[in-house]
Order: structure tokens, then C-alpha cells, then sequence
């Protein structure tokens, strides 16, 4: 877990205390971006539980295993659609890691579906 005073890991140059920990302690994201930054978060400190339940139940994964030498260092938006009031929305991003072999990024364009108030992660589209 992350200390409240920590930059938080998401990019949006906040404390992890004024950024995602009120995701992960169960207030909805208010967007698709908050929400891809908050899951962002949850793979950078292995909370598996956090992104199953953002996951939408129809993709969701019976059981998540987190790669404990997946080191995520650093996340790029680099665009979204969608607004807050919609019921769908995309995110790209770029996410940097490293494990004990190599550094790499993973870049994809994410869908999310807003249902009762609440944005859930659908699936990569790219």
C-alpha cells in the first residue's frame, strides 16, 4: 500500500491521499480516465481485488495473478473520448514497466462502460 503523502504513480501529480486512494477504498472514478488511472495504480501496489472489481462482469476474470517482477513504472494518456455523462468511453495509454530481464511499454486504447453510476474497464481495443 502506498503512503497518502506519495506522488501517486497514476501521472496526474497528486498524492496518492488526493488521487486514486478514494477509488481504492470504494468511491466511483468520475471517468473513464480516473478509472483507467486508478487501475493503473492498483497494478503498481498488486491490489488484484480493486481490478477485478472494476472490470465489467461480463469480461471479468474468475481469478486475477498479478506478476510480482512486473515492476509499472509510469503511465501516458494519450487520449480519451467520451465524457463523464456518457455510457461508453475509451482511454489510450502508453504504461511503462520493467521486470528482471527488460524495460518495455504496453500501449492500448481501452474501452469502459458506464452502468449505474459507475465505469467498469471492457477490454482492450488495440
Amino acid at each position: 500500500m502506498l503512503a497518502n503523502d506519495t506522488r501517486c504513480p497514476c501521472g496526474t501529480g497528486l498524492t496518492y491521499g488526493e488521487c486514486c486512494r478514494r477509488f481504492h477504498a470504494g468511491q466511483p472514478a468520475p471517468s473513464a480516465e480516473a478509472l483507467m488511472r486508478s487501475r493503473f495504480t492498483a497494478f503498481v501496489t498488486g491490489n488484484a481485488e480493486y481490478l477485478r472489481s472494476t472490470w465489467h462482469p461480463s469480461r471479468r476474470p474468475e481469478r486475477l495473478d498479478l506478476d510480482a517482477d512486473l515492476v509499472w513504472q509510469r503511465l501516458e494518456v494519450l487520449g480519451t473520448t467520451g465524457t463523464p455523462f456518457d455510457a461508453t468511453a475509451t482511454v489510450e495509454f502508453i504504461a511503462h514497466f520493467r521486470d528482471a530481464d527488460e524495460r518495455g511499454t504496453l500501449h492500448e486504447n481501452s474501452e469502459f462502460v458506464r452502468e449505474r453510476g459507475r465505469w467498469f474497464y471492457v477490454r482492450a481495443l488495440s
